[in-house]
């Protein structure tokens, strides 16, 4: 009986362990621009210009902004000085990023002093 009991508690606690899950998404439509510099050394201030006007822009619903780090991986590609992750809800949102005034100024700014500039732009439609 005791063997019974041990083998039922043992199933139940088995069926109430949560199932693996997925990372949750962070929004529907990434944005993803990879920034080379002409002088690596305006970097600090690159990094500030992008959090204080690409960050705050009303239709980013997500953003991370920093340079490569080294994993030991030779496989990872580190051809560009910051890299830009921006997220939205919407294309309509993205779009309203792109014509926002602080974006324009931004790219304005910047743009003249970059040697490379890449935008990748996904769609997640996973729930």
């Amino acid at each position: 009986m005791k063997t019974l009991f041990l083998l039922i508690a043992c199933l139940t606690l088995a069926a109430c362990t949560p199932a693996q899950s997925r990372a949750p998404r962070t929004a529907l439509i990434g944005h993803i621009v990879f920034v080379e510099l002409q002088n690596p050394d305006d970097y600090p201030q690159l990094l500030a210009d992008s959090d204080a006007m690409l960050s705050t822009i009303p239709s980013v619903s997500t953003y991370a902004a920093g340079r490569h780090i080294d994993t030991g991986r030779d496989t990872i590609i580190n051809d560009y000085d910051l890299a830009i992750y921006l997220g939205f809800q919407s294309v309509e949102d993205l779009n309203a990023y792109v014509a926002h005034e602080q974006h324009i100024a931004y790219v304005q700014k910047w743009k003249p002093r970059l040697t490379a500039l890449r935008i990748y732009d996904l769609h997640d439609p996973t729930p």
